[in-house]
């Protein structure tokens, strides 16, 4: 033990000054001139592939993706199958079908200055796909340090907001909460600033919503904002905002709108906490017009989801959630969805021939999710997921109602159920 201290140490000094270090390393060593010969050689070979490595451009380079593909059982749709690489032009957004059942690669480079440039391409069910431009291109950006903890950064960036995360590697279930699915926008394109100041990461936008360029006529852009405390090693606070005009579905262009939100968490030893309140308004974003006037008017929501996790075996979690929104005002209306959808439970309640109940009142939402993460190993883990949403009116449509509202099999419930196992392996 003691001579391989000593080897140690004569090695470090033998790096350290080399030509002064080079006999007494092979006489304190106890190396023979052939051990110190090939020493050297692996020395030189250790430099010219770190040289290689950074003329080609290797150095601080991370590559990185997963693969995410599900089985889900809708009973109401009475759809039971895969669901993976679904192009938005097949299926649209919905909470049954959301940014999960996909396949992604990530790239990350560092600067010797600290600049850092991000790409990360999925082929579908991407922000650039849900945004309408059908392209694979699901965020890319770059961050320029400009002083101190400050940074510029700019390009396309999905949205921040909430405790929950857009990658399944970073969802412990396998859909997303209500808050996320309906009062969040899919991505900004722009240019902020952020700024690390004690426990706090302010980081502020300019920026377009949804889009990655604006409508004729349309000059002021939207500003969001994402802020994060770090109160110990383990709890959190966060918060969210966005003002300005986005695109509204009823009028066919930018109205404004406006949203704040706040989050939290905590996690230690097996078990995790997260909580999530939002609150938003649209102006001309309610699906009922004015009874009288037959303007249209504005669209309010607001609501909460909770997710409580525990490690029940090192590789076994369980996840319990719950999420709440109140919709109701005007007919109801979210943002980006500003019509009745029987698909996704939102509007006025239905009678079974399609007709509107009470175009004044919407159905407030609710869902409970109860699931079981396993981990197989290091980069692969089982997920499996029961789901039950509910609706104080009827707004979710059967198979009938889905396919043709004139079917006199159609029926609009109050609730509908999922049933979803998936798999993501990711390096």
């Amino acid at each position: 033990m003691k001579s391989l201290k000593l080897t140690i140490l004569a090695l470090a000094l033998a790096s350290a000054f080399p030509n002064q270090a080079a006999a007494q390393t092979a006489k304190t060593a106890g190396m023979t001139p052939e051990q110190l010969s090939e020493f050297n050689r692996i020395a030189v070979k250790t430099e010219a592939l770190e040289d290689g490595r950074d003329s080609s451009g290797f150095k601080n380079l991370k590559i990185s993706g997963y693969a995410d593909v599900n089985y889900i059982y809708n009973f109401n749709k009475e759809r039971g199958g895969f669901q993976f690489l679904v192009p938005n032009a097949t299926e649209p957004y919905g909470y049954d079908n959301s940014y999960f059942g996909s396949v992604a690669l990530d790239i990350q480079k560092e600067t010797d200055s600290g600049t850092k440039f991000r790409l990360t391409l999925i082929p579908a069910r991407s922000t650039g796909d849900f945004t309408g431009a059908a392209n694979i291109v699901h965020e890319a950006t770059v961050s320029i340090p400009v002083s101190g903890d400050t940074k510029i950064f700019a390009g396309q960036l999905p949205d921040w907001s909430g405790y929950e995360y857009l990658p399944p590697t970073q969802n412990k279930l396998i859909t997303h909460n209500l808050l996320f699915d309906f009062t969040l926008p899919y991505v900004y394109t722009g240019v902020g600033i952020e700024k690390a100041a004690g426990k706090w990461v302010l980081k502020g936008m300019i920026a377009n919503v949804n889009t990655p360029i604006r409508q004729l006529g349309e000059v002021v852009p939207v500003f969001v904002c994402r802020g994060d405390y770090t109160g110990g090693e383990f709890w959190g606070l966060g918060f969210a905002c966005l003002a300005g005009k986005t695109y509204n579905y009823t009028t066919g262009n930018d109205t404004l709108s406006l949203t704040a939100e706040v989050d939290g968490w905590y996690a230690r030893g097996d078990l995790t906490l997260n909580a999530h309140l939002a609150y938003g308004q649209q102006d001309k974003g309610a699906i009922s017009p004015d009874p009288v006037t037959t303007e249209l008017r504005t669209a309010q929501w607001y609501g909460a989801s909770v997710l409580a996790a525990y490690k029940l075996t090192p590789r076994l979690e369980g996840i319990l959630r719950a999420d709440y929104i109140v919709n109701n005002k005007n007919g109801g209306g979210l943002l980006g969805w500003s019509a009745s959808d029987a698909v996704n439970g939102v509007g006025p309640g239905l009678n079974p021939d399609g007709s509107v109940i009470d175009p004044e009142k919407g159905a407030d939402k609710y869902a409970i999710t109860a699931g079981l993460a396993y981990a197989v190993n290091a980069n692969a883990t089982f997920k499996f997921e029961y789901r039950y949403d509910g609706a104080t009116q009827d707004v979710f449509g059967n198979k009938a109602a889905l396919l043709d509202p004139a079917d006199p099999a159609a029926k609009y419930l109050k609730s509908n159920s999922l049933i979803s196992t998936g798999v993501v392996v990711f390096f």
